[in-house]
């Protein structure tokens, strides 16, 4: 069994590693900080404001509401899921999300060479709420507050 199990993870492993590169390991959390600085500063941009939330566990029943600009709770999901699942340990959770909220100062012309800069990584980062204010004090300023979400694999979270 130990053989075939191990031949069982040999065959898995390429697929596995395919499959998770579009992930952000805690590491590479701490790269996309200074990914986001390098690329501000690059760009002649202010960073005002950088904060990392905690990371929610998303698992298989948990849907995003991007319509109305509302999340599902992820506590209403589970104690709906825990008191409904037969499993005893819970919901699997499938990846975590986690949140980083932040505040960009500078040209708009240079911030969306920023955000060209950022698209162009190969983990996924999704834009969840972006607001572009003018600041009238210094004409062609901008003030750029949002949130954007990159995603985690579950043995990296728990």
């Amino acid at each position: 069994n130990i053989g075939t199990l191990k031949g069982a993870v040999t065959n898995l492993e390429p697929e596995y590693e395919k499959n998770s590169k579009l992930f952000h390991s805690k590491k590479e959390v701490e790269d996309l900080y200074q990914n986001i600085s390098k690329f501000a500063l690059l760009n002649g941009l202010s960073i005002v404001n950088l904060k990392k939330s905690e990371p929610k566990a998303v698992n298989g029943s948990n849907q995003t509401s991007t319509e109305n600009g509302s999340n599902q709770t992820s506590t209403e999901n589970n104690s709906e899921q825990n008191s409904s699942s037969e499993n005893n340990e819970g919901p699997q959770v499938l990846y975590y999300e986690i949140p980083v909220e932040y505040e960009i100062q500078g040209n708009f012309l240079s911030y969306l060479k920023f955000r060209m800069a950022l698209s162009k990584s190969s983990k996924v980062i999704n834009y969840d709420k972006e607001e572009i204010i003018t600041l009238t004090e210094t004409q062609g300023q901008i003030l750029s507050k949002g949130t954007i979400s990159i995603v985690g694999l579950p043995n990296e979270y728990q």
